[in-house]
């Protein structure tokens, strides 16, 4: 079984969808192995993006992500990584696939309700960033 991250992002939570997409993901076969609330600081934020250190959107990124609770999920099936990109949809909800996610609680390619890990080696950071830390 692999782990991968999920984050219902501000946005989603602001609108009161985390549930409608909580259901979402257990309806899909995934099994939610941890769940908590956040308040991101921004100093987390930053850190939790790192990789985008240097680039012009990431400020606008940190505000977005800090602006609100977030749910930070860790799920479990069968190539989860990949079943949870799928489920996502597309990081536009205006090219996502019907039924998606940011295709059903997304309204712009910033503000598109989720986030996901995108490699074995980002979910084992991410999923320590949030859960294993003490």
């Amino acid at each position: 079984m692999e782990k991968t991250l999920a984050i219902i992002k501000p946005d989603a939570m602001q609108a009161g969808n985390a549930f409608a997409i909580l259901e979402l993901i257990t309806n899909h076969g995934f099994k939610i192995v941890r769940l908590a609330e956040k308040q991101l600081t921004a100093y987390q934020a930053e850190e939790f993006y790192a990789e985008h250190k240097g680039r012009p959107f990431l400020p606008e990124l940190v505000t977005f992500m800090t602006s609100g609770p977030v749910v930070v999920v860790v799920l479990e099936k069968d190539n989860a990584i990949l079943g949870w990109r799928d489920l996502m949809g597309a990081t536009d909800p205006a090219q996502a696939h019907e039924g998606t996610v940011r295709k059903l609680f997304g309204t712009s390619k910033g503000n598109n309700a989720t986030h996901g890990s995108d490699s074995q080696a980002s979910a084992a950071r991410e999923i320590a960033f949030f859960f294993d830390r003490a």
